[in-house]
């Protein structure tokens, strides 16, 4: 392997060890703080880190001679923004809340399940579905009843809230996927964050009776999910892209649900069962597969900034 695909390979492990940790910093946050008050604090948090990103990216832009937008793009910029920010609104708030109620390892495999329900939804929209896309729905659905269903045939109510917070991830991933061909990604996921903040931090005054000692004592695990989680691994991600091979790229990322399981082992002493480390594992094997099978040849583009 290059150096340059090096590089990009250990910034995405790095990307992927900062999001499963992330759901540690989430559960850790809610000992202090309600559900809505952490996402819309992580959320604005995220949105302003992203800001010298897009500094930094918008002077290597004008050093390279680009033009800048026109309202064209301001207009996309805000539709998309708005729309992807509705979204993770719910997505990432049926998350925290799922998060009340099962451990982190077991989220961020629930979560994953976007992978699979993303091409599925596509299915509506006309898209063809490859049959090795059905064995990892199959595999999949194995990996989740011994994941979440116990011997009794019942399912806890954070699982099904988590499954329920993959089908709305699903639902954002195409939004983004649809306005970032004709905005820039990083400003598209600035925006994104600032909506869902504003709109959880409405849910926050609504729902939740905040205190300032207890946001103080979330501070750790609010500027982790909100800093690291948002503002350095998205740019990790986005410079990494550009030279890791799109087969290496996704299966590094797929890798957020076992970091999270590791980070909940080794930070908050939860250790899996048998039953849901071989559900843990069928489902990984599902999200590879079907990632490995529907990825675009090597040197096709991966993303945009």
């Amino acid at each position: 392997m290059k150096k340059g695909k090096q590089a990009g390979a250990l910034m995405l492990l790095v990307a992927s060890v900062i999001w499963g940790s992330t759901f540690v910093a989430q559960a850790m946050g809610m000992d202090h703080i309600g559900p809505f008050t952490f996402q819309a604090l992580r959320s604005l948090i995220g949105s302003l880190a992203l800001l010298p990103v897009i500094l930094v990216f918008d002077r290597v832009k004008a050093k390279k001679g680009h033009q800048k937008p026109g309202k064209q793009h301001t207009k996309d910029l805000l539709i998309g923004g708005s729309l992807c920010g509705l979204t993770l609104f719910v997505a990432i708030n049926l998350q925290q809340f799922g998060l009340l109620y099962t451990t982190p390892g077991k989220a961020g495999f629930l979560t994953a399940l976007y992978i699979l329900i993303v091409p599925i939804y596509g299915l509506f929209l006309g898209h063809k579905a490859r049959s090795s896309l059905w064995l990892s729905v199959a595999i999949a659905a194995v990996g989740l009843y011994l994941l979440s269903v116990t011997e009794q045939f019942t399912i806890s109510i954070g699982d099904l809230l988590l499954i329920a917070c993959a089908f709305a991830f699903a639902v954002q991933i195409l939004l983004a996927d649809h306005f970032v061909m004709k905005v820039s990604g990083v400003k598209l996921c600035a925006v994104q964050f600032l909506v869902c903040g504003l709109l959880s931090l409405i849910a926050m005054f609504i729902f939740e009776k905040p205190t300032m000692s207890g946001i103080l004592a979330a501070a750790g695990p609010l500027l982790y999910a909100g800093v690291l989680s948002s503002g350095v691994a998205f740019t990790l991600q986005i410079l990494a892209q550009r030279t890791t091979p799109p087969a290496i790229a996704s299966l590094l990322m797929s890798l957020e649900a076992v970091f999270a399981v590791i980070t909940g082992i080794i930070i908050l002493g939860q250790v899996p069962s048998t039953r849901e480390i071989i559900g843990s594992a069928l489902m990984f094997i599902a999200i590879v597969y079907a990632q490995q099978t529907s990825l675009p040849k090597e040197g096709s583009p991966v993303g945009s900034v």
